[in-house]
């Protein structure tokens, strides 16, 4: 990797594999998280610890963020102590995190004020596919940019495609959420039918699967759906609430119908208002069963 530090900063639950990952190839890492044992766990795995922010960005020349919402990645990227007002020129900044288009293009416009280099990159595949390092990176961001930083992308995932300048890569996560959103409402509805018509849902799942119904939604949801597994979730109900929200945005401004997008928010939403966002994403079902009266 032709970075001689590397900073990693958000080790949650997609940060922490990917992080590892990367140690696990040999990189020269500093990792950075408001959780002291998430920290304190990459340090025994080799890692170095990083007391801030400022400490990453003005000692490492490619750094990684993954971090879970819009207002911390502004605060982390921007903000006094951020990353772009305190890293080396030259340096490339690499954003994971799914944030609006809107977000990322102000990000490279302020990279490009401090003479750094960013890309946004956000990722799919969940926590597995960051453990196993076969997460689709989606990238925007200058093409020699994207070449220096490729070798570590390529460490975290196996797929990894520039699909243009920046905000490109922000733009196809979107497009993936927004049928990510629709596919995970749409198995939990065939799982309520399913039921209500006495269909075992995995011989439902695994049929389905070999069939035009079949998706990665209905995949990793069929079994969570059956055994009814919804607790202690690593793809939380709450990412798909935050991104449809910021899809329906970005479809509203821009004046495009999504009515199967604006369905998909619906169920999220009333997920959200009795209190089901910490549960998997698969427990859309739940809303589903009580407009059912089941």
């Amino acid at each position: 990797m032709p970075a001689t530090k590397a900073g990693f900063i958000g080790l949650g639950h997609m940060g922490r594999p990917m992080a590892i990952n990367l140690l696990n190839a040999g990189t020269d890492l500093v990792v950075y998280d408001l959780s002291r044992g998430a920290v304190g766990e990459l340090v025994e795995r080799g890692a170095k610890s990083a007391a801030s922010v400022t400490h990453v960005a003005s000692n490492c020349d490619l750094i990684f963020l993954r971090l879970p919402d819009e207002v911390t990645c502004e605060h982390i990227l921007t903000g006094e102590g951020g990353v772009f007002a305190n890293a080396t020129p030259g340096t490339i900044v690499v954003d994971h995190s799914t944030v609006s288009l809107g977000m990322s293009k102000r990000s490279a416009d302020r990279a490009g004020e401090e003479r750094v280099q960013f890309l946004d990159a956000p990722i799919s595949g969940g926590p597995e596919g960051a453990a196993a390092g076969t997460l689709s990176i989606m990238v925007g961001g200058d093409e020699d940019a994207f070449d220096s930083a490729r070798p570590a992308l390529e460490i975290m995932g196996a797929n990894v495609v520039r699909f243009g300048e920046n905000g490109a890569g922000t733009a196809m996560k979107l497009i993936n959420q927004l049928l990510t959103c629709v596919h995970t409402v749409a198995a939990a509805e065939a799982f309520n039918l399913a039921n209500a018509v006495g269909v075992d849902i995995r011989k439902a799942t695994d049929m389905l699967q070999k069939s035009f119904g079949g998706s990665a939604m209905v995949g990793r949801s069929g079994p969570i759906t059956a055994d009814r597994k919804f607790e202690n979730s690593g793809a939380a109900m709450r990412n798909l609430i935050k991104d449809i929200g910021i899809v329906m945005s970005m479809a509203e401004e821009m004046k495009l119908a999504m009515p199967t997008g604006q369905a998909a928010a619906d169920i999220l939403y009333e997920g959200r208002d009795t209190g089901l966002s910490d549960l998997d994403i698969a427990a859309t079902i739940i809303p589903i069963e009580k407009r059912s009266g089941r």
